[in-house]
C-alpha cells in the first residue's frame, strides 16, 4: 500500500528544483526506450490474500477475521485496510484504526506503519506527528521500507520534533535502496541540493534516473533535464527527449512544455507545429506559462490551431475518460 502523505519537496523549503529550460540541440535520431525492468518473481499467496488480490473482499474479510481470532497479526492489518479503503465494507476510519492497533499490538510492522499514517494525517484518530514518528520508527526497525521513507519525511520537516536532515537523508536513502520510487526521486533531490548530505550531482543523477526508469513522471522530467545538460550523467539529448515524452504522456505539465519546445524548434524530433501546439495547450491548461510558445501558437493557421486543439482534447479524454 503506497503512502501519498507528504512530499519532501514541499517539506524541505531549502530544496529548490533546477530550471527545466531545455538546451537547444539539433540531433535527429529516434530516442531509445529505457531498458525493461525484470518482472518480480511470483509469490504464493495464502487464501486470505488470494481473495484480497482477486477483489473478493467479503471473502477476504471473513477469512481474515478467522485468522485474526486465532492471533494472526497480518490478518488484523488486512481487515484494517479493508475498512480504511472501503473495500467490500463501508469506509470506516475509526474501525480501521482499531484493527491496525490490534495488528500493531500483535507485532505486525505493516500495522504499525498503517497506524502511523493515520496518526500523521489525523484520520480515524487525533493527528499526532510525534506518535506517528514512534510508530514509523518501530516499523522501520522491522524493515518496513515505506516506514523509513515516512519517518525520513517527518524528520526532514520537523513536524515531530527538531529537524534532522542528516538522519532524514539516511532513512530516505534506505527506502530508495529498498526500491521505493518516490524515495529514489527524493534522494536524488537531496543529493542535488546537499540537504543533510554532501552535494553530489552524479549521485543525484543516479537516483533520479532510477526513479525515472520506475515510471515516476516528476523524476522523468528531472532526469531529462540532467541528460540534456550532461549534469551528473553523460549528455544524451535523444534519451532526454524520450523521458520528456514519457513524462508528458503521464501528465507532467513541465515535461509537456519542454516537449512542445522540442517539436516547435525541431530539436531531436522533426519539427511539428501541430504537436508543439498540442503539448503547449496542455501545459498551459495545467498552469505552465511560456510567452515564446504563446507567440508560436498565434502564428498557426486556423486549420492548424483546430487540429492542435482536437489533439489536446483527445489526450485529455484518454487521460480522464468520461464516466
Amino acid at each position: 500500500m503506497r503512502s501519498r502523505w507528504g512530499n519532501i519537496l514541499a517539506l524541505l523549503a531549502m530544496l529548490a528544483g533546477p530550471s527545466l529550460a531545455a538546451n537547444k540541440v539539433t540531433t535527429k535520431v529516434t530516442p531509445p526506450p529505457p531498458e525493461p525492468q525484470a518482472a518480480a518473481p511470483a509469490q504464493t499467496a495464502d487464501p486470505v490474500y488470494a481473495a484480497y488480490d482477486d477483489g473478493r473482499y467479503l471473502t477476504a474479510l471473513a477469512l481474515a477475521k478467522q485468522a485474526a481470532a486465532a492471533g494472526e497479526p497480518s490478518a488484523a492489518t488486512l481487515i484494517g485496510r479493508l475498512y480504511a479503503d472501503g473495500l467490500g465494507v463501508p469506509r470506516d476510519a475509526a474501525t480501521a484504526v482499531s484493527w491496525f492497533e490490534k495488528g500493531a499490538e500483535l507485532g505486525d510492522a505493516n500495522a504499525k506503519f498503517e497506524l502511523g499514517l493515520m496518526a500523521a494525517k489525523g484520520i480515524g484518530t487525533p493527528k499526532d506527528p510525534a506518535r506517528a514518528a514512534k510508530l514509523f520508527e518501530a516499523a522501520a526497525a522491522a524493515g518496513n521500507v515505506q516506514a523509513k521513507y515516512n519517518l525520513g519525511i517527518l524528520l526532514a520537516s520537523g513536524d515531530a520534533g527538531p529537524p534532522d536532515p542528516a538522519r532524514a537523508a539516511k532513512l530516505i536513502g534506505e527506502a530508495a535502496q529498498g526500491g521505493d520510487a518516490q524515495a529514489r526521486y527524493d534522494l536524488g533531490q537531496i543529493y542535488l541540493n546537499g540537504a543533510g548530505v554532501l552535494r553530489d550531482e552524479e549521485k543525484a543523477a543516479h537516483w533520479t534516473g532510477l526513479a525515472a526508469a520506475d515510471g515516476l513522471p516528476d523524476a522523468q522530467a528531472e532526469y531529462a533535464v540532467m541528460l540534456f545538460k550532461g549534469r551528473g550523467v553523460a549528455k544524451d539529448e535523444a534519451r532526454a527527449a524520450w523521458f520528456f515524452t514519457a513524462a508528458a504522456e503521464r501528465g507532467n505539465p513541465v515535461a509537456q512544455n519542454r516537449l512542445a519546445t522540442l517539436y516547435a524548434h525541431g530539436i531531436v524530433y522533426s519539427r511539428d507545429v501541430v504537436a508543439a501546439s498540442k503539448w503547449h495547450l496542455l501545459a498551459r491548461r495545467a498552469g505552465i506559462s511560456d510567452l515564446r510558445l504563446d507567440a508560436f501558437l498565434a502564428m498557426l493557421t486556423p486549420g492548424q490551431r483546430q487540429q492542435a486543439e482536437r489533439s489536446a482534447a483527445a489526450w485529455i479524454e484518454r487521460a480522464n475518460p468520461a464516466p
